[in-house]
């Protein structure tokens, strides 16, 4: 019975929290920035995503070593080139406290970050992982390019 009351929770849930949105960027520049092109020498480039619906309402901040990436929402995508040869830490915000990934950025390589949503005790939180440079490709292409630079 218990499973039962659950299953509708989480159905009822999915159906009243709708889905959040952030500002978008043309879809010329996201065209441009999904031909995933090797970046220069002395550069990696980060594609920091987010897709699925699972936690649609939501929109969670991303960092890169502290410094405001944007807000996620539902089947986005952001992409930033940083020094290659140095260590990152990627964050974003989850039910309690920031969660974290560590990225040893390589020169000319690029480094595909899933964000997902996951339950929480009282709101959903969120955590990263990398994905492989082939699965994190066809990601990105069906993906839309967020505006950076706005975090909650």
């Amino acid at each position: 019975m218990f499973k039962k009351i659950g299953f509708f929770a989480i159905i009822f849930a999915f159906f009243v929290t709708g889905c959040a949105s952030v500002p978008l960027e043309s879809g010329e520049k996201s065209q441009q920035v999904k031909q995933l092109k090797t970046p220069p020498e002395g550069k990696a480039g980060l594609y920091i995503y987010r897709k699925g619906f699972f936690g649609g309402g939501l929109k969670k901040d991303v960092w890169i070593d502290g410094k405001c990436i944007g807000e996620t929402a539902p089947d986005i995508f952001f992409y930033e080139e940083v020094d290659a040869d140095k260590e990152y830490e990627i964050s974003t915000e989850s039910e309690f406290s920031p969660n974290d990934l560590i990225i040893n950025a390589k020169d000319q390589m690029l480094y595909f970050i899933r964000q997902y949503i996951k339950p929480g005790l009282f709101v959903h939180g969120a955590d990263l992982e990398l994905i492989d440079e082939e699965k994190g490709k066809q990601d990105i292409s069906k993906l839309k390019l967020a505006v950076k630079g706005t975090c909650s």
